[in-house]
């Protein structure tokens, strides 16, 4: 096991794409997986009973079907006719199962599986390929990788977000950094603005005028890593103080306010969903106002919409005067999914919008309908490489993106 590489979670993962008769109970009641052979690389040989979290992701789900159960390996026929069989049984997961899912099984370094299905064709399903390193499946048989310590499988900002939605928890944290932070900030969290100006202050040797795509990213996983360190001290502080879950009107610290806990993870969830968002926006606008380009931030157009961006600004959108071609929309959406097209509906003066996301490995079939609404995808180089080939002749990189406003202003100000 390796720090800071999948192996810390993760000992090996098997891939296969689900056939008809083993994701379809009506067409069989088998409950077994097929050309299993390959899984005596991770398995081994003998009969064993892994306890499992079985999960089901698509881009349409903010919170995926899960189940816990069991998988069953085990020698059906033995020597000289070997056959090995992977038993699974009924779960609310296999009830979502299709033919032409992708199928993950993931041994984790405890002996228990993660076992993941995702959709087929599914901007996840790409994701989960990328982050283990494995391609589509053509075959019937499963794919394998073990050790999962290659260079490929470091784990950056993109595979910590996707680790993250598959349900593992990422151990990383500043240390050094936290007693400054408990100092600055009074034992609380900071408004995002504040956290973000102290994020990029802790990088003393990251210039904002260096290559925007790698400061970019850099400010984001400092700023990750920091506030997922100030929060693991505050949650441990909140949890250790014993009578936090306690009712109100109980005098015992035994009767527990089950909704107050529930309550109070969700908000942690929700927390983290919004701040990277907000963060997101914050160092894109500081990488603007390094490079002196004129902007607008959540200003209003038509029917009440607030862009995130709008350049040069709202003044000269609203000027019927002033020549549309020099306009320039950006939405910043960490993730996309389905909320991509809530940028389609800003600033209806700018046919051709711009989107920056942090979201890796998106499907072709999504950037395609991005391209035919006349959406042009942002994407930082780092995070450009998730994307198939195709694609990334699409794509344009935040370096990109800021010599068109540069450009533009300039065009503008010579017309002054």
């Amino acid at each position: 096991m390796k720090q800071g590489y999948l192996s810390q979670y993760f000992k090996g993962v098997a891939v296969k794409t689900l056939s008809a008769v083993e994701a379809d109970p009506v067409k069989s009641n088998q409950h077994e997986f097929n050309g299993v052979a390959p899984l005596k690389k991770i398995f081994g040989t003998e009969k064993q009973r892994f306890d499992t979290r079985f999960i089901y992701l698509s881009d349409n789900d903010d919170e995926p079907p899960t189940d816990d159960g069991f998988l069953t390996w085990y020698e059906s026929r033995k020597p000289p006719r070997s056959e090995y069989r992977m038993y699974y049984p009924a779960t609310a997961v296999s009830m979502c199962a299709s033919a032409g899912d992708e199928l993950f099984i993931c041994l984790k370094p405890d002996g228990t599986i993660l076992a993941i299905v995702a959709e087929s064709g599914s901007t996840i399903a790409n994701q989960i390929r990328w982050l283990f390193g494995v391609t589509a499946t053509h075959h019937p048989g499963f794919s394998i990788r073990e050790e999962l310590e290659s260079e490929q499988d470091r784990i950056a900002f993109a595979s910590r977000f996707i680790l993250e939605q598959i349900g593992i928890e990422i151990e990383e944290k500043e240390v050094s950094y936290l007693e400054e932070m408990l100092r600055l900030f009074g034992g609380r969290f900071p408004k995002t603005k504040e956290f973000s100006t102290y994020a990029r202050s802790t990088l003393n040797d990251v210039s904002p005028l260096d290559s925007p795509d790698t400061v970019l990213m850099s400010w984001m996983e400092r700023e990750e890593i920091l506030f997922r360190t100030l929060e693991k001290h505050l949650i441990a502080e909140q949890l250790s103080s014993g009578s936090f879950f306690v009712k109100a009107d109980s005098s015992s610290t035994a009767d527990v306010d089950v909704d107050g806990f529930i309550s109070y993870s969700l908000s942690i969830q929700n927390r983290r969903k919004s701040r990277v968002g907000h963060a997101l926006e914050n160092h894109v606008e500081q990488l603007l106002i390094s490079r002196k380009i004129r902007y607008d931030r959540a200003k209003t157009t038509e029917n009440k919409s607030k862009p995130d961006f709008i350049f040069p600004s709202i003044t000269e959108y609203h000027d019927s005067t002033f020549n549309i071609s020099l306009l320039t929309m950006l939405g910043v959406k960490s993730t996309c999914k389905d909320r991509w097209r809530q940028v389609l509906t800003e600033a209806e003066k700018i046919s051709n919008k711009h989107l920056l996301t942090l979201e890796a490995a998106i499907s072709e079939n999504q950037t395609s309908e991005m391209q035919h609404q006349n959406l042009q995808l942002v994407v930082p180089q780092a995070i450009q490489t998730t994307y198939s080939e195709n694609q990334q002749k699409w794509l344009v990189s935040v370096e990109d993106f800021m010599e068109l406003l540069n450009h533009k202003q300039n065009t503008v100000g010579a017309r002054v």
